[in-house]
């Protein structure tokens, strides 16, 4: 992997990491176009993931400041109640994180039929949840947090947005759109976190030789840094276009795209 490489595939996760548009199917899409193997890519993703999470943290750091403030008081306040919405919504993805990794992993070298499956699956899912009118809600509910989380951990499939899910979750459950995408961006830190932990023990595992050998320390903070920036936009713009409730325009991208995906897989 050169560092134009780097560049594009960077600039396609901290794009694709909060547009609804699924970032595992974009980069696989992309590496298949560079004709990148799945181990070499191995390291890049922790890198590119962790990037997005950085970005994360630069937005959202008021949110995050409040819930840690709030948790340190030790008493049942909001702050703590929605530090719990996120420790229910960890539960289906660690689940399927811990036990069924290998199954997922195996299915994300499946090609590109998968990923054009998936992203007509999200284009179903967006445009459901535009036309959707259900009733509102004020708060997200440990409930609706334990569903979001099983959204989430459905877009462990590549071309399955993992935004695009948890966000049109919300909505058909009726929260506010003004709420979910904040809580959608912090809910998927500790997921990211982990499953960067576990390809981390992966590579030390197979030994970092083996998995980095074609990838060079300039490629990875190329990655890295477009990946950061990019991150940064993308998760700054996608909280201005839900709360316009404009997701609409993603369900018509990710047809597109998965209509071109799949024409060219079958043909």
């Amino acid at each position: 992997m050169d560092c134009l490489q780097a560049f594009i595939l960077g600039l396609i996760q901290g794009l694709t990491e909060y547009l609804p548009v699924s970032s595992s199917g974009h980069l696989t899409i992309g590496a298949h176009f560079f004709g990148l193997s799945g181990e070499e890519n191995l390291l890049f993703n922790v890198v590119v993931h962790v990037a997005t999470v950085c970005s994360t943290f630069v937005i959202l750091w008021k949110e995050i400041v409040w819930i840690f403030k709030g948790c340190l008081k030790f008493e049942m306040n909001d702050e703590m109640r929605y530090f719990f919405n996120i420790l229910i919504s960890m539960i289906p993805v660690g689940i399927v994180g811990v036990f069924f990794k290998d199954t997922v992993e195996e299915i994300f070298g499946s090609g590109l039929l998968v990923v054009g499956i998936m992203l007509l699956v999200t284009a179903s899912l967006l445009a459901f949840s535009y036309y959707a009118k259900p009733r509102q809600k004020e708060t997200i509910s440990l409930r609706d947090a334990f569903i979001i989380g099983v959204a989430q951990a459905c877009a462990v499939m590549p071309g399955l947005s993992r935004s695009g899910s948890t966000i049109a979750t919300g909505l058909l459950l009726g929260n506010k759109k003004e709420n979910l995408a904040q809580f959608s961006f912090l809910m998927v830190i500790p997921p990211i976190l982990g499953e960067a932990l576990l390809d981390v023990l992966k590579i030390a595992k197979n030994g970092y030789e083996t998995v980095a050998s074609g990838i060079s320390p300039s490629a990875m903070i190329v990655g890295f840094l477009t990946a950061f920036v990019a991150g940064c936009f993308a998760c700054r713009w996608m909280i201005n276009i839900v709360k316009k409730g404009k997701l609409i325009y993603f369900a018509i991208y990710c047809a597109i795209v998965a209509i071109v995906t799949l024409i060219y897989t079958l043909c």
